[in-house]
């Protein structure tokens, strides 16, 4: 990949307490501490779509967390923040399960 690739980091969170109350705080709190980070291009967080399912749709969690750094120093640099170590500490206690996926991408 070239050096001026994009890298998408997206999370899959499964929460012990899934009630609609924790998915929503937890949305909250990825647009508090997860968002306006330096080199981030787009920021989005949700909820599973409840009303889209086909037999191709994992449907394994309760909220999302999708992130575009204009580098991977940029990433690298948010997952060593402060702004993010905050959040893994006061959030991480509700997850059940966490998947990351990490790719490098082109957007037009």
């Amino acid at each position: 990949m070239s050096a001026a690739a994009m890298l998408a980091h997206n999370v899959y969170f499964t929460l012990v307490n899934n009630s609609p109350q924790a998915k929503e705080e937890l949305v909250a709190a990825c647009r508090e501490f997860l968002s306006n980070h330096p080199g981030t291009v787009l920021f989005a967080a949700g909820v599973l779509a409840e009303d889209v399912d086909s037999s191709v749709n994992d449907r394994d969690f309760d909220v999302a967390l999708h992130l575009i750094f204009e580098s991977k120093a940029a990433h690298d640099e948010y997952q060593d923040s402060p702004r993010h170590s905050e959040f893994l500490e006061k959030y991480g206690g509700n997850w059940k399960a966490l998947r990351a996926f990490d790719e490098y991408v082109q957007c037009s």
